[in-house]
């Protein structure tokens, strides 16, 4: 049977370096089916409503920059909070190193033990652990807090989001900005092969086949597509 990934020593440490950067996936994710499921819905809505190509493209434009723009801010500032927990966290752990050192090496002790190690073992790990300052509060900060060291940056997160919407939320607004013949069909077309390409590209982080990860983003869509289509058919007929 063929493993996944060498255990070579070197392919290890590789392996351990590249796992310690941040993957800015999940925001093009978050960002991309939003930005498709919103944008083509804002479009369904319109047309099941009956109305002008010139309502959904400004329907359509002003949602792709406010919700957009919503989004970022609102990814931004989520892991901008992650970053700071982490760094008041830090800042606690930092003084009780200072303060009180015994009972810091105490708790990693305690720790340990919960690991399983005892006795030579665990005195080493301790010692070992504690004598790299850095390495040590790292460890208070994974164990004791259950917070992850490895943040990714809140910038970056709403960037990509942002950008990855604007994309995805672009596709069922180009084929009416360009004035195609049955833009409506296009844009279905166009949005649900979007919708499967995520789900594709998601797969590559999940245990499941690209197929159904594909799949279950498209349903997922769809199902949000039809309901605007039909909320927008139905008010069209109870207003008028």
């Amino acid at each position: 049977m063929q493993l996944e990934h060498d255990h070579s020593s070197e392919a290890i440490r590789q392996r351990l370096l590249a796992d310690n950067t941040p993957n800015y996936l999940r925001d093009w994710v978050y960002g991309g089916i939003d930005g498709s499921i919103t944008t083509f819905a804002i479009v369904a809505g319109v047309v099941g409503a009956g109305l002008s190509t010139k309502v959904i493209l400004i329907l359509g434009i002003a949602n792709l920059l406010a919700d957009g723009l919503s989004m970022a801010a609102s990814n931004y500032s989520g892991t901008k909070t992650e970053v700071d927990e982490l760094a008041r966290f830090r800042e606690i752990e930092e003084r009780h190193v200072d303060l009180d050192p015994a009972g810091e090496r105490n708790e990693i002790r305690q720790i340990l033990k919960l690991k399983g190690l005892t006795g030579a073992a665990l005195e080493d790990a301790v010692a070992a652990i504690t004598s790299n300052r850095k390495t040590w509060i790292d460890t208070m900060l994974v164990e004791e807090y259950g917070l992850s060291t490895n943040l990714r940056s809140p910038f970056r997160s709403g960037a990509s989001t942002f950008v990855s919407f604007i994309l995805f939320g672009l596709i069922p607004l180009l084929p009416y900005m360009i004035g195609l013949a049955r833009a409506f069909e296009v844009a279905l077309a166009a949005t649900l092969a979007a919708f499967f390409l995520i789900g594709m590209v998601k797969s590559r982080w999940s245990l499941a086949p690209w197929w159904r990860s594909g799949s279950e983003t498209l349903l997922i869509g769809s199902s949000a597509a039809l309901l605007a289509f039909g909320v927008g058919w139905l008010a069209e007929r109870i207003i008028s």
